[in-house]
């Protein structure tokens, strides 16, 4: 029997992005829902690193199980790195995807094209259930968009494009934006650190 990874989110497409991601890891991957954790970590943090070591430490005390925690966000350079690690709470604590949209687009009224530089990035912490954590990262560099494109991904994915691919990360389909997304190069890192700590 394989042993458990526990995935800790609770956002249903950042699931399924993990799941395609780490589908060939020698570990049943479960979620907050499967194992019934109800326990809400508030990201309370200073950086996208201590939000994710929180929540893996956290979690993994609560199960008993080796855990996984990310936190992500977008940087828009013309506004000074933000939303940053506010990203999921960037238009208010319950907004929707299509209102944080609307919300970054509107901060951006009237800044060229060329002045629109932005990255993705993501902090993935592993934790163990006595306390030891290793991290992975992954970025990502590209431009906001006037307008959203593409029907794919979650979050900013609409309005962040890629000069390379001439695509919104959302007009990628999944196995495309796990090649190059920010999700993608820190999941990869994720294999090496875990045959580390089966050794330990």
């Amino acid at each position: 029997m394989q042993p458990k990874l526990l995935l800790a989110t609770n956002n249903q497409a950042k699931v399924r992005e993990y799941k395609s991601l780490l589908s060939d890891l020698p570990y049943e991957l479960v979620t907050l829902a499967e194992q019934s954790i109800t326990v809400v970590v508030n990201e309370v943090g200073e950086s996208m690193e201590e939000n994710a070591r929180l929540k893996a430490t956290v979690l993994a005390a609560q199960s008993q199980l080796l855990t996984l925690a990310d936190d992500s966000g977008l940087e828009v350079d013309a506004l000074g790195g933000e939303p940053g690690r506010l990203s999921a709470r960037y238009a208010g604590e319950n907004a929707s995807d299509r209102e944080r949209i609307s919300y970054l687009l509107a901060r951006l009224n009237g800044v060229p094209r060329e002045k629109r530089t932005a990255r993705f990035q993501c902090i993935i912490a592993l934790a163990t259930p006595d306390g030891k954590v290793e991290f992975c990262s992954g970025k990502c560099r590209g431009l906001i968009t006037f307008t959203p494109r593409g029907e794919h991904g979650f979050g900013y994915d609409p309005i962040f494009y890629l000069p390379e691919l001439d695509k919104t990360m959302a007009e990628l389909p999944l196995v495309q934006k796990n090649q190059v997304s920010h999700r993608g190069q820190a999941a990869r890192q994720v294999y090496q650190v875990l045959a580390k700590l089966r050794k330990q």
